[in-house]
């Protein structure tokens, strides 16, 4: 990948900024399935935006198999235009897909944030055998512009940029907002961020898989 210090931060990286809680330097609370579905729509989102990947209302296809340059996006591009012929597939199928890969794409984003100087990673060890990792925030300019970007979108109704809009789509399909705004703000904001998030088809899609996800566990546990 080029110098990292003049590359933009991807949709994956400010969702992640967005996801942890810099207090604790961890996630918020979320499915592990959720935030890998959450990841998968996030790189769907970022190919998008580069104009490699484009959708209608039924299909998701490859418009260019030309490298973005990117060590995350490339190789998941070049494993979806191994499909025969480039066939289109649904969002939901791709999301499937890159979703068993979930825990490697985020941790191949973390590293990247770490390399930017953003975060740092701390090992630590409970009781000598269960590791608890942490990524405490070094610099929070990045987080602060996420942040507050989003939060106009959604609390100051400003025009949000596609970038953006995927964004809110994506914290949306996964609940992220109810870590962010307080109750109030929540219900206050929430007629905005459901239209902006309408404007998203990928997002659309991973609100579905979550919401999927959720029924499926909900349903498994109840027949223990």
């Amino acid at each position: 990948m080029s110098d990292l210090s003049k590359t933009p931060l991807t949709i994956l990286e400010e969702f992640l900024l967005l996801a942890l809680d810099d207090s604790a330097g961890q996630f918020y609370s979320f499915a592990r399935s959720s935030l890998d579905c959450a990841v998968a729509g996030a790189v769907l989102m970022d190919l998008t935006i580069r104009n490699r990947l484009d959708n209608d209302l039924k299909d998701m296809f490859i418009v260019s198999t030309r490298p973005v340059g990117d060590d995350i996006l490339d190789p998941v591009l070049e494993t979806m235009a191994l499909a025969p012929v480039m066939t289109p597939h649904p969002i939901t199928y791709w999301l499937r897909q890159l979703s068993d890969e979930g825990e490697a794409l985020c941790e191949k984003a973390l590293r990247r944030l770490e390399q930017r100087g953003i975060l740092k990673r701390e090992d630590k060890k409970i009781l000598w055998v269960f590791g608890s990792r942490r990524y405490p925030i070094v610099h929070d300019k990045e987080m602060r512009e996420v942040k507050l970007r989003i939060l106009g979108v959604i609390l100051r109704d400003d025009i949000p940029s596609p970038h953006d809009m995927m964004l809110t789509a994506l914290g949306h399909a996964c609940g992220l907002f109810r870590h962010i705004l307080s109750s109030q703000e929540l219900a206050a904001a929430l007629p905005r961020i459901e239209l902006v998030a309408r404007m998203d088809l990928i997002g659309q899609a991973v609100a579905k898989a979550v919401t999927e996800i959720e029924a499926a566990i909900a349903m498994a546990s109840g027949f223990r």
